[in-house]
């Protein structure tokens, strides 16, 4: 697992402004990050956007209120950071993404412009996801019941599944090719409403089995 960035920044060795401690050095420490010195002495290593937007550059003084903008873009940086390396490994709603950020200890405020960011970069689109994981499940023989219920507990909201619903081949036409992979039998129609097939959308699949009298 990656280290995590310290957000805690000494303000011990922190001089009054005007006669704070200056920049010294900003040099190149590989991987996106830069080290940075305080009067000849190492400070931090931080991330080159941490640097950039807190205006770290040699010549400046890093008194309090530069120290704070440090702490805040850290804070910044690490929410997106969180947020982003989720998205790796498969899709999520934000809703879903606010609760892991939420938990990693990111604040309201900071979760929300990180999510804003990955929306606005296009890496976080709840339509997107959801039609996404609907079309995974349709292929594994779910029925729009069952894809429902797994789309609302990944925090997708009701309209947002109901569109990714919508946009799949209708139940009946998936029930059937179900029916001629696994055959027209009382075991395919069990299968089938256990798999959340709405009973009505099997109505005539299968001659002399009626879905309600077997639920």
């Amino acid at each position: 697992m990656r280290p995590r960035v310290s957000l805690s920044l000494p303000e011990s060795g922190l001089r009054p402004t005007g006669d704070a401690p200056v920049i010294t050095s900003v040099r190149d420490a590989g991987t996106g990050r830069f080290a940075v010195e305080l009067d000849g002495s190492p400070w931090r290593v931080l991330p080159l956007d941490v640097v950039a937007r807190s205006g770290l550059d040699v010549g400046v003084a890093v008194d309090r209120p530069r120290a704070r903008r440090v702490r805040v873009e850290l804070r910044r940086f690490e929410a997106l950071a969180i947020a982003s390396r989720s998205l790796r490994y498969r899709d999520h709603s934000r809703q879903s993404l606010a609760d892991r950020l939420a938990r990693s200890g990111v604040d309201n405020a900071m979760g929300d412009e990180a999510l804003g960011t990955l929306e606005r970069l296009g890496l976080l689109d709840d339509q997107r996801a959801a039609l996404a994981r609907a079309e995974t499940l349709a292929a594994r023989d779910a029925g729009n019941i069952m894809i429902q219920a797994d789309l609302g507990q990944r925090g997708f909201a009701q309209d947002v599944v109901a569109r990714a619903v919508e946009t799949l081949e209708p139940e009946a036409v998936r029930a059937e090719r179900v029916i001629e992979r696994r055959g027209a039998s009382q075991q395919t129609l069990r299968r089938l409403l256990a798999k959340g097939f709405a009973p009505e959308a099997l109505d005539g699949l299968i001659a002399d089995e009626q879905p309600d009298e077997l639920g």
